[in-house]
C-alpha cells in the first residue's frame, strides 16, 4: 500500500495518514461483522446469552458500531454496492452475463424477478438499520449534541435508501423509528404511500439532517455523512421531482458556498484519479462508499469481478460492459460530434464492413497476431483524436492495458480476433463478445500488491461528486431560463485540466448551445460521458422522459455480431412492487401501472 502511495508521489505524511485512516476504517467496519449487526433486528433474536437491544445501546462504542452497521448496507450489491451496473439498464452499458439483468434488458422480467425482490428487501434493510439507531440513541451515554449528529446521520441514510426505493418503485410504505421490527415483524402492513408522501418523508429527513450534520469530519471518521452530502442529496430529490427552483438553491449552496460553510468542494485536475485510490478523499467527492482491503475482507467492491475482463485481476464475469453507443458519444477533441459513417460510409448498417475493418487474425497457436486489420493505425488515431475521457474511461481496440493472467500482472493488448486468451497477452470476455471494456474503476495489474481478492477492491465508489452537482445545477439553470449560467457550468466540467474539451459557444457551429433545447441536449450528452459507469444514466433517462426513445434498439458488438434487443415500455418507468410483498402485506394497495 505504501509503495503505491510513494509511486503516486505522495509525501511520507500523506502515506502515514492514509494507512492510519485505512486501519481505522477497518476497525470500525469489522465491528459490524461481529454477529450482533448482521441484520436489522438481530439484537432481539436468540441466543439470549449474547448482546440484546437491552444491553447493547449503552456506550459511545455501541453507538459507533450501530452507526457503522447502518452505513454497511451501502455495500450491498442490490442497493449501491454495484450501483454502476444500473448503467446496463440504460443505453451506455450492457449486462448479458448476470442472472438478474438480461430479463430486464429484454423486457421479460416479472414481479417475481430476482433484482425486483432483492433491491426492495435490501434497501429496506438499510432503512431498518437507520431506524434501529434512531430508536436507541437516546439511551446511550453521550452528550445531546452527539446524539443529534447520530440522528442526523440516520436520517440522511434513511432518506438515501428511501430515495433509491422511490427511484425504482415510486411510492412505498413508510416505516420510521416508531416501527419496532422485533415487536411488529409479523404485522408490518402499512399501505403504500403516494409518491408525493414519499418525497415529503425523504425531504423532511434531509432537512433534519442538514440542520445538525457537520461540514467535515476528522480524517479518522472520513466517509460519514456531512452537511454537504445532505444538501446535495436534497437537491437531487427536488430535481427528480422537477422542483427546479428548490434544487437550484441547494446546488448553489454546494457550488458557491454563499453562507460560508467552507465546504471546499471542487473539480480535481486529473479525471482518472477519481476512480483510483488517489481520489478517495479528493475535494470532488461529496459522499462515497468506503472500502478497505485485505484477505477474506468483504468491505471492498468487486470492480475486477463485475467490470473487468478475463484479464482483470483474478478474472471476471463481465456483468457490466460499455456499449458502442457510449463509445460513439465521445466527441473529437475539437468538439465535433463523432460518427463512423463519416469515415466509412454505410458503416452503421453494414455488419460485414464492421467485421472487416476491425478484425485481426491470430497465429495458429494463438500466441501472436498473424495479421492486424489493414486500418489498425487509422483505428488507433481515430480513438486518440477523441475527448480524452473516452480512453480514460474505456479500453478501446488495439490499445494496451496492464491486466493479469490470473493473479500475475501482465501487459495486455485488446485484439479483436478469434481465440484470444489472457495467457497469451490478449483481452477477452466470458461469452465471446467483442465489446468495449471499462478502464474506469478497474484496477491495473494487482495495484502494486494491494489486491488480494478479485471481489474486494479498496477504491471508494462515489455516490455524489462535485461534477455531478455542477451538471445538475446546470440543468436547473436551463429549466429556469438561465441558459448562459448553465453553459458556464457545463464548460467547467469540459474544461477539467485532463479533459480540456473546447467550451460551448466558443466559435464553431458545432459548439453552439444557446436555446433551452440545445443546452438540454448538451446536459444529456455531458452527463453520459462524464458519469459513465457511475450508475446515473437509467435514472436520468427516466426522469427526462427519454427512456422509451433511447432504450428500444438492437445491439451488436464491435464486429457486428447481434447480441440482444433492448426493450422498454411505459410500465418500465417503475419496477413492479414484488409479488411476495403483496402476499405478506394485505394492506399494501395497488401494483404499479402495467404490471
Amino acid at each position: 500500500m505504501i509503495k503505491r502511495l510513494v509511486y503516486q508521489n505522495n509525501t511520507d505524511n500523506q502515506a502515514i495518514e492514509y494507512v492510519y485512516r485505512t486501519l481505522i476504517k477497518k476497525y470500525i467496519l469489522l465491528l459490524a461483522a461481529m454477529g450482533m449487526m448482521s441484520g436489522c433486528y438481530d439484537l432481539d433474536q436468540f441466543p439470549h446469552d449474547r448482546l440484546s437491544s437491552g444491553t447493547f445501546w449503552k456506550t459511545e462504542d455501541h453507538a459507533h458500531q450501530g452507526m457503522v452497521a447502518m452505513y454497511n448496507t451501502l455495500l450491498n450489491e442490490n442497493v449501491f454496492g454495484a450501483y454502476y451496473n444500473n448503467d446496463a439498464l440504460g443505453e451506455i452499458a450492457m449486462d448479458y452475463n448476470n442472472w438478474q439483468m438480461p430479463s430486464i434488458i429484454k423486457g421479460t422480467y416479472t414481479d417475481r424477478g430476482g433484482l425486483v425482490e432483492s433491491k426492495w428487501q435490501s434497501a429496506y434493510n438499510g432503512v431498518f438499520r437507520a431506524n434501529l439507531l434512531l430508536q436507541n440513541i437516546d439511551g446511550v451515554d453521550i452528550s445531546e449534541d452527539e446524539k443529534d449528529v447520530y440522528k442526523g446521520e440516520a436520517r440522511f441514510m434513511r432518506a438515501l435508501y428511501y430515495f433509491h426505493l422511490f427511484d425504482f418503485y415510486g411510492g412505498v410504505p413508510l416505516y420510521d423509528e416508531t416501527t419496532v421490527v422485533g415487536e411488529e415483524f409479523m404485522t408490518m402492513n402499512k399501505p403504500r404511500a403516494t409518491e408525493e408522501e414519499t418525497v415529503k418523508f425523504i425531504l423532511d429527513d434531509l432537512n433534519a439532517a442538514v440542520s445538525v450534520l457537520p461540514v467535515k469530519w476528522e480524517s479518522t471518521e472520513y466517509g460519514r455523512a456531512t452537511r454537504g452530502a445532505a444538501v446535495a442529496l436534497r437537491g437531487k430529490v427536488k430535481l427528480y421531482t422537477k422542483d427546479y427552483v428548490g434544487a437550484q438553491a441547494d446546488f448553489e449552496d454546494i457550488v458557491f458556498d454563499k453562507e460560508g460553510y467552507g465546504y471546499g468542494y471542487g473539480l480535481i485536475d486529473n479525471y482518472p484519479d477519481l476512480f483510483t485510490l488517489a481520489g478517495d478523499q479528493s475535494k470532488e467527492i461529496i459522499f462515497s462508499i468506503q472500502c478497505i482491503n485485505g484477505t477474506n475482507n468483504n468491505y471492498g467492491l468487486p470492480y475486477c469481478l463485475r467490470l473487468g475482463t478475463r484479464a482483470a485481476f483474478g478474472g471476471c464475469w463481465n456483468n457490466c460492459m460499455p456499449t458502442d453507443i457510449l463509445a460513439d458519444m465521445y466527441e473529437y477533441k475539437d468538439g465535433r460530434p463523432f460518427s463512423w459513417d463519416e469515415i466509412y460510409p454505410g458503416f452503421s448498417a453494414d455488419r460485414a464492413m464492421q467485421k472487416r475493418i476491425f478484425e485481426a487474425t491470430l497465429s495458429e497457436d494463438g500466441k501472436t497476431v498473424a495479421a492486424y486489420p489493414a486500418d489498425k493505425d487509422k483505428i488507433r488515431s481515430i480513438y486518440e483524436s477523441r475527448d480524452p475521457r473516452m480512453e480514460q474511461t474505456l479500453i478501446t481496440p488495439y490499445c494496451h492495458f496492464l491486466g493479469c493472467n490470473g493473479r500475475t500482472p501482465k501487459e495486455m493488448e485488446y485484439v479483436l480476433a478469434t481465440g484470444v486468451n489472457e495467457a497469451n497477452g490478449f483481452l477477452r470476455d466470458n461469452l465471446g463478445h467483442n465489446n468495449y471494456y471499462w478502464r474506469k474503476f478497474v484496477p491495473e495489474g494487482d495495484m502494486d500488491g494491494i489486491l488480494e481478492d478479485r471481489s474486494y477492491s479498496p477504491v471508494d465508489f462515489p455516490l455524489i461528486r462535485y461534477a455531478d452537482v455542477l451538471l445538475m445545477l446546470a440543468e436547473c439553470y436551463n429549466e429556469n431560463g438561465e441558459q448562459g449560467k448553465a453553459v458556464e457550468l457545463i464548460n467547467q466540467v469540459r474544461q477539467r485540466k485532463s479533459t480540456n474539451m473546447p467550451k460551448l459557444n466558443s466559435g464553431p457551429a458545432w459548439l453552439k448551445a444557446e436555446t433551452k433545447a440545445e443546452v438540454f441536449e448538451r446536459i444529456v450528452h455531458e452527463r453520459a460521458v462524464e458519469l459513465a459507469c457511475e450508475g446515473h444514466r437509467f435514472g436520468d433517462l427516466k426522469r427526462w422522459g427519454l427512456a422509451k426513445e433511447k432504450l428500444n434498439y438492437e445491439y451488436d458488438d464491435i464486429l457486428g455480431k447481434f447480441i440482444f434487443k433492448r426493450v422498454f415500455v411505459d410500465r418500465d418507468y417503475h419496477f413492479p412492487i414484488p409479488a411476495v410483498e403483496f402476499e405478506r402485506n394485505s394492506q399494501l394497495g395497488k401494483q404499479n401501472p402495467g404490471w
